[in-house]
């Protein structure tokens, strides 16, 4: 059975919906702009408290000064990182020996060359999405034939096609944000019909 995450909460509303369900992870974009799902800092700092202890909080982030990211990691108020920027093998690197923390890395993927280098990532886990994180649009699954290290799957997942990417390529993990939300924000009746696909509740 996959892991499942819900990305860019940014309410203790969000929150309050996914504690009670089985959730493994909630994501926190931090400081990125272009998102209309980005939090502040002290925001972070604020939502960090209300997420129930079975849930693992995951802090989002796009060529953000690595020291910040350790200083979240060590502190408690995210339990993971995930790095969606230019980040090199060696930052990852980096990250994991001084925190001790697990670190992802988000590839874009639009053709085999793109997961090459996922694979050969130093990250704890990598996560395969669209080109353009956020869209709601998902890559070609069938790149993903012959891709034999676990990954987490993200990229225009919803109720209508889940199902589909668990059969078709045997995800670790899902990530969802788009496919459980209504006008923008996070949908409570949506967030519960995944749970109950992906965990069979």
């Amino acid at each position: 059975m996959p892991k499942l995450k819900i990305c860019g909460l940014k309410r203790p509303i969000d929150i309050s919906y996914c504690n009670p369900l089985a959730i493994d992870y909630v994501g926190f974009i931090v400081d990125f702009p272009k998102s209309q799902r980005s939090i502040t800092l002290d925001t972070l700092k604020q939502l960090s408290q209300e997420v129930d202890p079975k849930i693992q909080k995951v802090g989002v982030f796009v060529n953000y000064p690595l020291d910040r990211i350790a200083d979240l990691l060590e502190s408690g108020i995210i339990d993971i990182a995930q790095l969606h920027g230019q980040e090199s093998p060696a930052d990852i690197s980096d990250l994991q020996n001084t925190t001790g923390k697990p670190i992802w890395k988000a590839f874009a993927i639009s053709e085999a060359s793109d997961l090459a280098k996922a694979k050969a990532s130093p990250a704890d886990q990598i996560l395969l999405d669209y080109k353009e994180a956020g869209s709601g649009k998902s890559f070609n699954w069938e790149l993903l034939e012959d891709f034999d290290r676990p990954f987490i799957l993200a990229g225009g997942l919803n109720a209508t096609n889940i199902q589909a990417a668990m059969t078709q390529v045997h995800p670790a993990g899902l990530d969802l944000s788009t496919g459980v939300e209504n006008q923008g924000y996070k949908d409570p009746d949506k967030i519960k019909e995944i749970v109950r696909m992906v965990k069979n509740v």
